[in-house]
C-alpha cells in the first residue's frame, strides 16, 4: 500500500509541476500533459530505486530525458496526429520529428530531469524512508 502512495504522490506532484510550467511558460496546459509529467516523475524516482541511487547523474538524466523524450513523442502522436487535439506542434523548431519532439525541448526536459531526479530521491528517503540517496555527477 505504501508504493501506491509513493507513486500516487510522485504522480500528482509531477503532473503538477509540470502543467505549472507549462502554464507559466506558455500560458496553457493540457491535462494529458499532467499524466505525462507525473509517469515521468514516477521514472525519475524509479530509475534510481532500480540502481539504488549509485549511478552517476549524468546517467540517470541521460536515461530519464530519454525516457521522458520517448513519452512525448508516444503521447504527441497520440493526442496530436491519431486524436487532432493540437497539444503542440514542433514543427518550426529545429531538429524535430514529425512535430512531436525537438532537440531544444529535449535539453530543457534534462534540466528538468535533472531537478526531478534530485526531489524524487529525497523524497522518497525523508517521507517514506525508502533508501537515501548517494548522488555523484560523475
Amino acid at each position: 500500500m505504501r508504493k501506491v502512495s509513493e507513486y500516487l504522490f510522485l504522480g500528482a506532484l509531477g503532473g503538477t509541476i509540470y502543467y505549472g510550467f507549462e502554464m507559466i511558460f506558455r500560458g496553457f496546459s493540457h491535462w494529458t500533459m499532467f499524466l505525462l509529467g507525473g509517469i515521468c516523475l514516477i521514472f525519475c524516482a524509479q530509475q534510481g530505486i532500480w540502481t539504488h541511487w549509485t549511478a552517476p547523474l549524468w546517467k540517470q538524466v541521460l536515461w530519464c530525458v530519454t525516457f521522458v523524450t520517448a513519452g512525448e513523442f508516444i503521447t504527441g502522436i497520440i493526442v496530436n496526429r491519431i486524436l487532432h487535439w493540437n497539444v503542440w506542434d514542433y514543427s518550426g523548431l529545429p531538429f524535430q520529428l514529425m512535430g512531436q519532439i525537438c532537440l531544444p525541448f529535449a535539453i530543457i526536459f534534462s534540466g528538468l530531469c535533472a531537478v526531478g531526479i534530485l526531489m524524487s530521491g529525497f523524497i522518497l528517503h525523508y517521507v517514506y524512508r525508502e533508501e537515501k540517496p548517494g548522488f555523484h555527477v560523475l
